[in-house]
């Protein structure tokens, strides 16, 4: 059994902004599965899943992204999933409008909902999938930033990134995090004109 978190804000005031990027995957993921309608269990909505034989778990945190540690925990101790078949997808300043970065482990680099994550799993070798929301521009501060929406003239690529995202999580069930890191973690000039896969 796999665990995929999506991390964002619940609440309509929340949907479309860079920070519910994470809940925007899981939805792509769930369409393209054909999910079971998600139920809130263990602070979260939950959605049950099946990708190529592998029983998939699509969470997506209820209580505030700075509380998501607090829902996860929940979810992992119930279902006994080891940390290393639990993969967060969260949104990231410090990369690209729609860059996506996949790592096996590390910091939380600022984001604040990992952080939580791995604080009350008391390891940082949890894998994230990182998507890139860009800088705030100058004079806005980084709250109000990532509590925006994006803008109509990034909503074309950000749904395309969207898609590449949910395509780098199911290379990560079928052939582990280090496939999908050489797939995922190409920068967008080098996707269609470098086989090599140029990391970055």
């Amino acid at each position: 059994m796999k665990l995929v978190v999506g991390l964002g804000n619940p609440g309509s005031n929340y949907e479309g902004t860079r920070h519910n990027i994470g809940f925007e995957v899981i939805s792509e993921l769930a369409h393209r599965w054909q999910a079971t309608r998600p139920k809130l269990r263990f602070e979260a909505n939950l959605t049950e899943a099946n990708y190529q034989g592998e029983k998939v778990l699509l969470a997506a945190p209820q209580t505030f992204m700075n509380l998501s540690g607090r829902s996860v925990q929940q979810i992992v101790k119930f279902y006994q999933i080891p940390l290393n078949d639990v993969l967060v997808i969260c949104d990231d300043m410090n990369l690209k409008l729609c860059q996506l970065r996949l790592r096996a482990s590390g910091s939380a680099g600022g984001q604040k909902g990992l952080l939580s994550i791995l604080q009350v799993c008391g390891t940082e070798q949890i894998p994230r999938l990182r998507f890139g929301v860009g800088r705030p521009p100058e004079k806005m501060d980084a709250v109000t930033f990532v509590l925006a929406k994006f803008r109509k003239d990034e909503l074309a690529d950000v749904d395309v990134a969207v898609r590449g995202a949910a395509t780098g999580v199911e290379i990560w069930i079928r052939e582990g995090v280090s496939a999908a890191m050489n797939v995922v973690n190409l920068a967008p000039s080098d996707s269609g004109d470098n086989p090599a896969g140029k990391p970055i």
